[in-house]
């Protein structure tokens, strides 16, 4: 990433008093000291605020800075390769800034402790030389009238720092970072900058928190999944919670166990473009459900925001078309490979990437199959069929000659076809994201079986809530397992950040 700014305590700019650089061997202690920076900086930023806009003008600019974690390491040394992440791929310094460690501790703690464990190396905690865009500093929910900025006698980005896209690309995670000479590598997948833009977008197009959002996230097409995961969560909740610590719906309403609805709160007049709702767990290992809609762009803009939350992992459930005659109205497609005509991801993932199926997340799903439906072994067959999956863009395709694209897909092997699942399966694998896909055949276009009225009534009753019972169960499985074991190293290319 091109640095254009100045060190902190450069002149011509108002900031906090400069803080020395400490090192540490403990990582609480290293993370405690990056939530006093960045409480310091967020909070000289919107005091400063406060005085421009009750002033009415400014004489000088603010800035405050992202603080920073930072190791290096001089040896060559082979650490645990059984491990997807927590190592330095070679010799060298890395660093990466860091915002709402606040939200992020858990994830931080562990990182760093993984960075000193296997390296035998403090971390070193400072500031950064990233500034912290004014846009970025209020917490959660803050409202500022945009009309009280309007007033000011100069632009307010001529007062403070505001979101620089030149901080907020994708390159590390693509794999096209190139540091400059002297420049640290990157420690993590992304920077300050990029995390803090999508913590507000996912605000924005779920109507819930970051805060709130759990390390197992299942993705649906359909509001029925939706209504039946509500439906689920608050039976949990009015009987105790059953191992889960609330139920958030948009707009932040949370139902706390042992209640049957939430104490205070108004739902939105509208539902956003992407509602989240999230049966949390105290160690957030809980369950995020999120109604992406249909098409590949919504699964894309959704997966690009929440992977900087790091999830251990997503799963795709929805309906598709059965491409084969031997396929029933509610039989279960268990997605092994993708056949990727969705196209929104092309500039960021060529389409000659293959996209693996990860067996960790294969196997919880086909037992969860198991569980649910109580069949097993060649019975298990009768309802699910492993196959490829194929993923377009077009909703509308039967209504060209088919010759040609029929002719594709029965090349490629394809039993299912959808408009979401290759999407969410490449960004995951693009984001190093464990993903995986089970979808349930809702109709048969290729062989003239549509549903009628009455028909789609009674299939949807009965199949979304097995279908439902079975992604959650298969995500109760993997958030049973310990994290470096979900976490595969299929999914780490020749150079790796070190943080997960």
């Amino acid at each position: 990433m091109t640095k254009l700014f100045p060190s902190p305590g450069d002149p011509g700019f108002e900031t906090p008093p400069a803080a020395p650089r400490h090192h540490y061997d403990d990582a609480a202690e290293a993370v405690a000291e990056l939530k006093r920076l960045y409480a310091r900086s967020v909070a000289f930023l919107s005091d400063s605020f406060a005085a421009v806009l009750e002033a009415g003008s400014a004489g000088t600019r603010f800035r405050a800075y992202y603080p920073e974690v930072a190791i290096a390491t001089a040896t060559h040394a082979r650490i645990d390769s059984r491990l997807a992440f927590g190592h330095l791929p070679r010799p060298g310094r890395y660093s990466t800034t860091v915002t709402r460690p606040d939200l992020f501790e858990r994830y931080l703690t562990e990182q760093i402790a993984l960075l000193i464990r296997n390296h035998g190396q403090s971390v070193s905690i400072g500031d950064s030389t990233t500034p912290i865009p004014l846009h970025f500093a209020f917490p959660e929910g803050s409202y500022v009238d945009g009309s009280l900025a309007e007033r000011l006698d100069r632009p307010l980005r001529d007062i403070f720092d505001v979101p620089d896209l030149e901080a907020t690309d994708d390159r590390i995670v693509n794999g096209n970072f190139e540091p400059r000479p002297g420049e640290p590598m990157p420690l993590a997948p992304f920077t300050a900058q990029r995390v803090d833009y999508s913590l507000h977008r996912l605000a924005h197009y779920t109507a819930t928190q970051p805060a709130h959002f759990q390390n197992y996230v299942l993705f649906t097409n359909y509001g029925f999944y939706v209504d039946e995961f509500c439906m689920l969560a608050r039976e949990m909740m009015a009987r105790g919670g059953m191992g889960y610590s609330g139920f958030v719906e948009p707009g932040d309403l949370e139902t706390l166990p042992g209640a049957q609805e939430p104490p205070e709160g108004v739902a939105p007049l509208r539902l956003p473009q992407m509602p989240a709702y999230h049966l949390k767990r105290e160690d957030g290992h809980g369950i995020t459900m999120v109604n992406i809609g249909v098409g590949p762009s919504n699964a894309k803009t959704i997966t690009d925001h929440i992977a900087v939350l790091r999830p251990h992992a997503w799963i795709m459930l929805g309906h598709c078309a059965g491409l084969r005659n031997s396929q029933e109205l509610g039989d279960y497609v268990l997605a092994h490979a993708y056949v990727r005509e969705d196209h929104v991801l092309d500039a960021d993932l060529p389409i000659w990437v293959p996209i693996p199926a990860l067996a960790e997340v294969q196997v919880a799903l086909e037992k969860a199959v198991e569980e649910v439906t109580g069949l097993s072994g060649y019975e298990l067959k009768k309802i699910m069929r492993t196959g490829t999956v194929a993923t377009i863009d077009n909703r509308n395709w039967e209504l060209r000659d088919h010759k040609e694209p029929v002719e594709r897909l029965s090349q490629s092997r394809a039993i299912g076809l959808d408009m979401e699942s290759a999407t969410i399966a490449a960004n995951g694998f693009r984001f190093r994201v464990p993903y995986g896909t089970l979808l349930c055949v809702s109709d048969k276009p290729l062989h003239g079986e549509l549903k009628l009225p009455g028909m789609a009534t009674a299939f949807y009753k009965r199949q979304v809530s097995q279908h439902l019972r079975i992604g959650m169960r298969a995500l109760e499985l993997m958030s049973e397992m310990p994290s470096e074991r979900v976490h595969s190293r299929k999914l780490r290319s020749f150079f790796e950040t070190a943080f997960q």
